[in-house]
């Protein structure tokens, strides 16, 4: 498939790892709205744990009890994501629902089990869970230690990448709607269109409708940095 082959994980996979992975999974459709598991679920050997979004999306999200929602991330096509819960046994720590309909690549928590035992794979998904941790560690230094508008810059830089993609290749648009964004960012709407206007009036940003466009990825970069811009 096409979509996965493009990612740079998937890329990374020997390719008796790629074909071994894709013979292990079935195909899975998610409806708007759909959730595929929530936080707190635990994982039984034959059932659907690892998932391949073929199509569409996922959204990551943590659920307060009050029904307040955290964003963790959009997960497009290309990914692969619940192994974490696969690989420590415990509960699933977040819960990913389908915003629009989506076809996904599912892998029992049995099969990935063996696919675990082949050394190539085991290497390739600590590589996968290692670059997701490091990427997590950034977010919680741009929380603690940026600025709110180079928080927001920051987070255009990675979405422009795909988010949980990595891409090396920034995308010149962002479709992620900016209420998604703030939730991303635990920051209010009003707060959020404050700093993206501000990125506006710099140059580096563009809001159009339905996305945001990237006019000047070098300063969008500096802006994220926290490097001053005449």
């Amino acid at each position: 498939m096409n979509v996965f082959a493009e990612n740079p994980w998937f890329q990374s996979l020997p390719p008796a790892e790629a074909t071994a992975l894709l013979a292990a999974a079935t195909t899975r459709q998610l409806a708007p709205g759909e959730f595929l598991y929530h936080q707190g679920d635990m994982i039984e050997p034959s059932q659907a744990a690892f998932f391949g979004v073929a199509g569409g999306m996922l959204k990551l999200c943590i659920l307060h009890p009050d029904g307040n929602e955290a964003i963790l991330t959009i997960t497009e096509p290309g990914n692969w994501v619940g192994e974490v819960a696969l690989l420590d046994g415990m509960r699933r720590a977040h819960t990913a629902v389908a915003p629009v309909e989506t076809r996904l690549l599912a892998v029992t928590a049995g099969k990935f089990n063996e696919l675990m035992q082949r050394a190539p794979f085991a290497h390739a998904v600590a590589k996968l869970v290692a670059a997701r941790l490091r990427m997590t560690y950034g977010l919680m230094s741009d929380s603690a230690l940026q600025s709110t508008q180079e928080r927001v810059a920051r987070r255009l830089l990675v979405l422009a990448r795909g988010d949980m993609t990595e891409s090396a290749d920034e995308r010149s648009n962002i479709t992620t709607s900016q209420d998604t964004l703030a939730m991303m960012l635990s920051i209010s709407r009003p707060t959020l269109n404050r700093e993206l206007q501000a990125l506006v009036k710099l140059g580096a940003i563009a809001l159009r409708y339905g996305h945001i466009e990237i006019r000047d990825l070098s300063l969008l970069q500096h802006k994220a940095e926290g490097r001053n811009v005449k």
